[in-house]
């Protein structure tokens, strides 16, 4: 029997017959058995990978189906022996399947690849790894799985894959064979346009070929496309063999010596940049300033002592001669307040210089309250867009997310500072892979498991000592007033639990009251001695609640209510419209409420204009809020601030997308502040600013009861994240309204969250699953008699059925909503269905209708003059149809018009789309190598993208003619 992944997945006898396995989820299932060999493998696994995030209710009864099948078809395969030779068992809630070692094609290569390494003769070991590469017939699991799901499963397999092939290239230089290789590498480079180690093995290649100005250009070439694409300049080792180059050092002359050299770390960091004019391919601009992240906050001005915890960290710090193989990772741990994040920030600045290439920071929020932590993938997003990797080229897995962050931290020198980490796995996948860059971590549990398996170095952090304490008090009172009341001192730091956090609060209230005897201030505290309810029990924490109520009740009625109001916010940081709109009190007003917080240490702002609280503050104050704000009175609160963003991200939305169908909100409640945004380019930056609390805000509607204002919200959002390729976020904002569908009892609630939903998965390539949670909506807008979103949900019918190449279903759907536009009088709509209309009829071969309808569309986008991406839409139809009907030049035309336009607004996916036509436009006019280039820019974007047209599009390039 043998069993292929490497490619298509196919199953045959002994005898070399095929065994069909007719449906996809058939294959997938075999295969998924097969990644995890003679492993059980859970149903609930099989279950997410086979239906995704909203498995069917019968999803239980069709996988046993499907293993009822597979087993057939595996006993079938194996033939007589089948029970000694293939077994498909159910153990307790999983499968394991069974299969003899060399039958899968698979671990067959893997063990190739991994023999390979002991051979020492360069020829044979070249002759393996091609025996073994061989095995492959096209991508794995080629016709069972695509998109992300296929990344999922198979993104470690393809990178096994590339480094056999990078190892076999270097087995062959090492054998001398470099005059064979400058054909194959040159194709490669073009293939893998920012993998180092390519484009190292090409310049030696080159050189050893006697072609030392190629090697050389070769080199120039590398650094520009990694300079424009990522802002990076060449690792080490890649710089070191152009210097070498162009001093002719002997060592390269040697194949042996020279095999070593070529190993260029730093494979895998990303794809080439997008296309220019129609038809060209553009030139690479000049190298950026690369920008190096300075992500620290500001420290506190109150540090003090700590001189034996800074010598440690100073003692940990990576230098150029270490000869660690791994980061060094310092977990700085102990009890809440007790300045673990202070500690680490006044090293971290200190120690910053030594680490050239940046600091990145990031607080996880594991210990907060009243909104959930951050999670791995959210952090990875905002890590590597700090690293300047576009948010379209940002992979959707969060496996994905930490290879790349990973790959381009291998070169670098970096210091990555996790605030307030929960525990080891929310931390685990933003280590970097290798030695030179160093991660400190707070929080308020050990995290064991990071010692053990990552060999972190533990640092616990005890309360000050008593000297250290008064050493607080005096840097912010001054020695006389200390030194005069000694004893007032020795009672306020008892108060205080020696915390930092508590010193601090009670010396900004001294400082501000200079007249006040800190006699005074002793007896208040022991008056308001108490424990936060949040840490009963812990002695630590008995005078805490004494000092923030003290500091508390210094504050006047206005701001001590927007205290106990900015408990309700998810956090993590709050800029004035919300906390505007929380008190129901203009910005204006706001302004000097959250400057007499930010003085009294009560809050603090983390950046220009966006404030933020200790995650004990925050206890303290939802307590407050719960003891004197009427329950009525903390919904009213809550419900103005999603009102707030809710109408926010709707004006932002209409300032992007204008003449599409707005949401039908219900008028922002009395005290409301709408963010003031006039332009688009203030719309992308408000969404980017709020991004990482509107997730927190949806969540937190979806929690509270607020149902409408989570799935509002939630649709609004998906037309942003879509545009501009962020589907992780989507996905994650897909899951909270996944959450809260049970609840959701208004019919037009359900109908947009299906709608919504249906737009999330379709960009993740589940188009069967779109479809059914568009005719639901579409089911729910008729029985609610609304025109409007009857017809734009036809309209994502029509792309869904178009992804599934089904034409004539999409022009129905089209005309439909085209009647139903006409009947409300929304001309955009009218001029996108019309558009859709013409599309189909030329996918059908009617090119004069579809002409007709097409230019119909043009020219309503014309009088409206609203929307710049759907009139792009309506010249990438026309062009399509001038090219259908032999007009080359007009078509070309049309199709760089249209590119033009997506370009302007930055709409990458629908960019590939037409330089994919012209790409074709290209190849029947006899232009084969334009073609090519043309659809090497479209694919460069797709892979930025991660989106599941790539293999297809990158099956059309292998399939061009040299």
């Amino acid at each position: 029997m043998e069993i292929r992944l490497l490619g298509a997945v196919e199953l045959y006898t002994d005898g070399g017959q095929l065994v069909p396995l007719r449906r996809r989820q058939e294959r997938l299932t075999l295969a998924v058995l097969l990644l995890d060999p003679d492993r059980v493998v859970s149903a609930e696994r099989l279950v997410s990978v086979l239906w995704g995030q909203s498995p069917p209710a019968t999803a239980r009864a069709t996988l046993q189906a499907l293993m009822s099948r597979v087993r057939k078809a595996v006993h079938a395969a194996a033939g007589a022996d089948a029970d000694g030779r293939a077994r498909l068992l159910a153990l307790g809630e999983g499968y394991r399947l069974s299969v003899p070692a060399d039958s899968v094609d698979l671990h067959r290569f893997q063990r190739m690849v991994e023999g390979a390494r002991a051979i020492t003769d360069p020829r044979r070991r070249s002759a393996q790894l091609a025996a073994a590469l061989d095995l492959w017939r096209g991508p794995a699991l080629a016709d069972a799985t695509t998109g992300t799901l296929r990344e999922r499963l198979c993104g470690g397999i393809e990178e096994s894959r590339l480094t056999a092939l990078l190892d076999r290239i270097d087995a062959d230089l090492s054998a001398g064979r470099h005059g064979e290789l400058v054909s194959e590498l040159s194709e490669l480079v073009v293939d893998h346009p920012l993998q180092e180690r390519l484009h190292g093995q090409l310049m030696l290649a080159l050189y050893r070929s006697g072609r030392r100005a190629d090697a050389l250009a070769a080199y120039r070439h590398a650094r520009r496309l990694l300079v424009a694409e990522l802002g990076l300049e060449p690792g080490p080792a890649l710089r070191e063999l152009e210097a070498a180059i162009i001093g002719d050092d002997p060592g390269l002359g040697s194949a042996v010596a020279g095999a070593a050299a070529v190993t260029i770390p730093g494979a895998g960091r990303g794809t080439t940049s997008g296309a220019g004019a129609a038809g060209a391919v553009t030139e690479l601009p000049a190298p950026p300033v690369a920008v190096v992240p300075a992500q620290l906050p500001a420290g506190v001005a109150a540090f003090v002592g700590r001189t034996a915890y800074l010598s440690r960290l100073d003692a940990l710090r990576p230098d150029e001669s270490d000869e660690r193989h791994d980061p060094t990772i310092v977990t700085i741990t102990g009890t809440a307040g007790v300045g673990k994040t202070s500690l680490a920030l006044r090293w971290a600045h200190q120690a910053r210089r030594a680490f050239p290439d940046g600091q990145l920071y990031m607080d996880l929020r594991g210990f907060d309250a009243e909104a959930a932590s951050v999670g791995p993938s959210e952090v990875l997003h905002a890590f590597l867009h700090a690293l300047q990797v576009p948010a379209q080229r940002i992979p959707a897995m969060p496996a994905a997310q930490s290879s790349l962050y990973r790959s381009l931290l291998a070169e670098r020198r970096m210091l990555i500072v996790l605030d307030n980490a929960r525990d080891a796995d929310q931390v685990r996948p933003l280590l970097p892979g290798t030695a030179g860059s160093m991660v400190v971590i707070t929080s308020r549990n050990r995290l064991s498991s990071l010692l053990v398996i990552e060999g972190a170095h533990p640092m616990h952090v005890d309360l000050l000592a008593a000297g250290e304490a008064r050493k607080l008090l005096v840097d912010r009172l001054g020695a006389h007033r200390v030194a005069a009341e000694l004893d007032a001192v020795a009672e306020i730091v008892s108060h205080c639990s020696r915390l930092p956090l508590a010193l601090a609060v009670v010396a900004a209230r001294a400082a501000a009251n200079p007249g006040f005897p800190l006699a005074a201030i002793a007896n208040e505290l022991r008056a308001a001695r108490g424990g936060l309810d949040a840490f009963d029990g812990d002695e630590t924490f008995t005078g805490v609640r004494a000092v923030f109520s003290w500091s508390y009740r210094a504050l006047d009625p206005p701001a001590a209510r927007l205290f106990r109001l900015l408990s309700l916010h998810p956090g993590p940081d709050i800029a004035a419209p919300a906390a505007a709109s929380l008190a129901g009190v203009p910005v204006r007003a706001v302004r000097p409420l959250l400057a007499a917080l930010t003085g009294a240490h009560l809050l603090s702002e983390q950046s220009p204009g966006r404030y933020g609280f200790h995650d004990l503050l925050r206890a303290y104050a939802a307590e407050l809020a719960s003891a004197h704000e009427a329950t009525a009175e903390r919904t009213q609160a809550q419900g103005r601030l999603f009102d707030h963003y809710l109408h926010t991200a709707d004006l932002a939305s209409r300032l992007l997308y204008p003449g599409r169908q707005s949401m039908s909100l219900s008028p922002p409640r009395p005290g409301v502040a709408v963010a003031d945004l006039a332009a688009p380019r203030q719309a992308v930056a408000w969404f980017a600013s709020e991004q990482r609390v509107l997730l927190g805000v949806i969540n937190h509607a979806a929690e509270h009861g607020f149902d409408r204002h989570a799935w509002q919200l939630a649709g609004i959002l998906t037309t942003f994240f879509h545009r501009f390729g962020l589907w992780h976020t989507m996905a994650a904002t897909q899951q909270t309204v996944v959450t809260a569908a049970s609840r959701i009892t208004d019919p037009a609630g359900r109908a947009h969250l299906h709608r919504s939903l249906a737009v999330a998965i379709a960009a993740l390539g589940r188009d069967d699953d779109a479809q059914a949670h568009l005719e639901y909506a579409l089911d729910r807008f008729r029985e609610l008699g609304d025109s409007n979103y009857q017809a734009d949900t036809h309209m994502g019918l029509v792309w869904v059925h178009g992804r599934l190449g089904q034409p004539e279903r999409g022009l129905h759907h089209a005309e439909q909503a085209l009647a139903l536009w006409r009947t409300t009088g929304h001309r955009t709509g009218q001029a996108n269905a019309l558009n859709n209309i013409g599309w189909w009829h030329a996918q059908l071969g009617r090119y004069e209708e579809a002409l007709a309808y097409c230019g119909q569309a043009l020219d309503l986008h014309h009088e409206t003059g609203e929307n710049t991406h759907d009139e792009a839409v309506a010249l990438d139809s026309l062009g399509f149809i001038h090219h259908h009907l032999g007009q080359h030049d007009r078509a070309v035309a049309l199709y760089g018009q249209a590119l033009a336009r997506y370009r302007a607004v930055s709409s990458r996916y629908y960019e590939t789309r037409t330089l994919t036509r012209l790409g074709e436009l290209h190849l029947t006019a006899g232009d084969p190598a334009l073609a090519r280039r043309t659809w090497e820019q479209a694919l460069a974007i797709l892979d930025e993208l991660t989106h599941p047209d790539t293999d297809a599009l990158r099956d059309r390039l292998a399939a061009l003619p040299e």
